[in-house]
């Protein structure tokens, strides 16, 4: 959602994703984007939590990040349907000390691209995450697994971050929202194409029906 609040000012509203099996650090890297905080305990996340983030982009431009912490739980996933509906982008994270929650992560990713898409019918923009770094380091082997399920799996691109350490928190989602933009004004150039076909179509029916 984007509009004009003044002339040549422009302020956009996004929906965010931050899904994800549980305990993989959702939480704790929202809450360390969003507020620079960390919490050593956290409870789990039932349902869903929401937080909001407002970024000056640049000195035209104010993007409002609206991002939903999904719990990973099994028993909400039925809900995954709503919680998904009109969003713009999503992390897509996993525990590099627990190597099933890769598994699950591909696997969020899957249900996204089947529960959400762009007007144009592609996926929405969905980074990676690689979280916990801070207790393992990815060995060289790792990353060009990474690099390649980001091909395979349609993400856009990964990162090694640390809700404890602060490490490329900011970096991650400064990437996710630079494609959120690029995406949202691709549709709008698109929308703008159609119309102007649309009107060009009228006008071409209408020079013939008044020609004799």
């Amino acid at each position: 959602m984007s509009g004009d609040s003044k002339l040549g000012f422009t302020e956009h509203l996004f929906k965010v994703l931050v899904i994800g099996d549980r305990d993989v650090g959702k939480t704790s890297f929202v809450k360390r984007y969003v507020r620079n905080q960390f919490f050593k305990d956290l409870k789990p996340t039932i349902g869903v939590d929401f937080f909001m983030k407002v970024i000056e982009w640049d000195s035209q431009m104010l993007v409002r990040l609206q991002l939903w912490d999904i719990g990973g739980q099994e028993r909400v996933r039925g809900m995954n349907r709503v919680y998904f509906k009109g969003a713009s982008g999503a992390f897509v994270v996993y525990d590099v000390t627990n190597g099933s929650t890769l598994e699950g992560a591909l696997n969020w990713k899957c249900e996204l691209d089947c529960k959400v898409m762009l007007k144009n019918g592609s996926p929405i923009p969905a980074v990676l995450l690689a979280n916990k770094c801070d207790q393992i380091q990815i060995c060289q082997n790792c990353t060009a697994v990474l690099e390649k399920l980001c091909q395979e799996k349609g993400f856009i691109g990964w990162f090694e971050t640390s809700a404890k350490e602060n490490i490329n928190v900011d970096k991650a989602a400064k990437f996710l929202v630079k494609h959120i933009l690029q995406t949202n004004q691709e549709s709008e150039n698109e929308e703008v194409q159609k119309i102007q076909v649309n009107l060009k179509q009228q006008s071409n029916t209408n020079s013939r029906c008044c020609s004799f």
